[in-house]
């Protein structure tokens, strides 16, 4: 953006830029009838051009459209990678059978969300109350919205995705609910008796052995993703 401290400063433009200046701002027209009379009354002229400076700046955003753009941006990138690590437990499944998907989620889960992390500049992570790896328990901040989730799933209530501001606003905290959407899922996270085979769950107990992520049925609040994006991030996508 051009800026000027005096009519002097507008005079020497090239013309081109003198039309810039005219199609950026209709205050230009009061800069112009300053223009004319520059000489004594100089310092009245300069609070004219500060005027038509601020004009030209641009728009701040307000906190509702980023909010809204964050919420935009958390769905995509946490479908991502949703679909991403069931995509490949699905393949792991056909390839190794269970056994073969337990370790391979044990060794692949966490590269395959810091991938997408470093992808997005986003920190990406699921986390429960009842996690099989224990890197994945909630903070404190997550911990009052995995309760708010769980009190919905367990009186019938729609959970939808949420925004919260954290860190003196400086980054917004997306979430959204993760349920057990079907058996297959309880073939590792079911009950422990009568759902999870005996040689899967001795493989359970040896890789995660304090293992919180049983006991599940359909329908079950399993965690939710938790997202941390700058909230810089989020104004350089408007």
């Amino acid at each position: 953006m051009l800026k000027f401290n005096t009519c002097t400063d507008i005079v020497d433009l090239p013309i081109d830029q003198k039309l810039i200046l005219m199609k950026r701002s209709t205050y230009i027209i009061i800069s112009i009838i300053v223009l004319a009379a520059c000489g004594p009354q100089e310092r009245v002229s300069k609070d004219v051009f500060d005027q038509v400076n601020n004009a030209m700046e641009a728009k701040k955003l307000s906190e509702a459209q980023i909010t809204q753009e964050a919420m935009i941006w958390g769905d995509s990138i946490s479908n991502e990678a949703q679909q991403q690590l069931m995509s490949s437990l699905h393949q792991a499944v056909e390839e190794k059978g269970y056994a073969g998907a337990l370790e391979f989620c044990n060794v692949n889960a966490a590269p395959i969300v810091n991938d997408l992390s470093n992808k997005h500049g986003v920190e990406i992570r699921r986390t429960s109350f009842r996690a099989r790896n224990q890197n994945n328990l909630p903070t404190e901040a997550e911990s009052a919205l995995l309760e708010a989730y769980q009190y919905n799933v367990e009186n019938g209530i729609q959970s939808e995705p949420n925004i919260q501001k954290i860190e003196g606003g400086d980054v917004l905290l997306y979430t959204k609910a993760i349920v057990i959407p079907s058996e297959f899922c309880l073939a590792c996270h079911g009950d422990s008796e009568n759902e999870i085979e005996a040689g899967l769950l001795n493989k359970i107990d040896s890789l995660y052995p304090t293992d919180l992520a049983r006991g599940f049925s359909v329908g079950n609040l399993r965690g939710m993703w938790s997202l941390k994006i700058p909230k810089k991030a989020v104004v350089n996508r408007l």
